[in-house]
């Protein structure tokens, strides 16, 4: 693989890739956070943390990630214990490795150190049998900016809801 397409993704349609199962996604990220860059990471989970997520429990609500010694973790998601397990479930908020490129961590760790950026996880999903979490490099957002998202998010369902009730008459 040349240098080129090292970083690029591929295209995936319906028959040639695995299918993108979401698990969770943190709405709330999204509202308190201006997200500037993405970016997918793997997890290390022990067996009855998939078979939790396999049954949708997961929450991202309260969870983010910080850089430690090269490695990127994320602490305080919440995947429910798995139902059926025995002395062997896990517990429910612990901190989890992500696995990132080197130069990705090393990007990561040269941004997050900068004032007012963080890393929180965007929204967690099973890719084919891989469970991935994408991590958005993120700036707080003022009160008045999280005002004016909502009122230009308000304004757009408005003008929806006009353009449908002119195409009915």
């Amino acid at each position: 693989m040349s240098a080129a397409n090292k970083g690029a993704k591929k295209s995936s349609s319906a028959s040639d890739g695995p299918d993108k199962k979401l698990i969770a996604s943190n709405k709330k990220a999204r509202h308190d956070y201006h997200i500037d860059d993405t970016y997918e990471a793997g997890i290390v989970l022990t067996g009855t943390e998939v078979k939790s997520l396999r049954d949708r429990g997961a929450s991202l609500v309260d969870g983010f990630c910080y850089i430690d010694g090269g490695e990127v973790w994320m602490e305080a998601v919440h995947i429910a214990p798995y139902v059926k397990g025995t002395w062997t479930n896990h517990a429910a908020r612990r901190k989890r490795k992500l696995l990132l490129h080197k130069t990705e961590i090393a990007k990561l760790a040269g941004k997050s150190r900068e004032k007012g950026y963080t890393l929180v996880p965007l929204e967690m999903y099973f890719l084919g049998s891989h469970a991935k979490v994408v991590v958005g490099l993120a700036r707080g957002k003022k009160e008045y900016d999280k005002r004016q998202t909502l009122r230009e998010q308000q304004d757009m369902r408005e003008a929806q809801r006009a353009m449908r009730r002119r195409e009915l008459v």
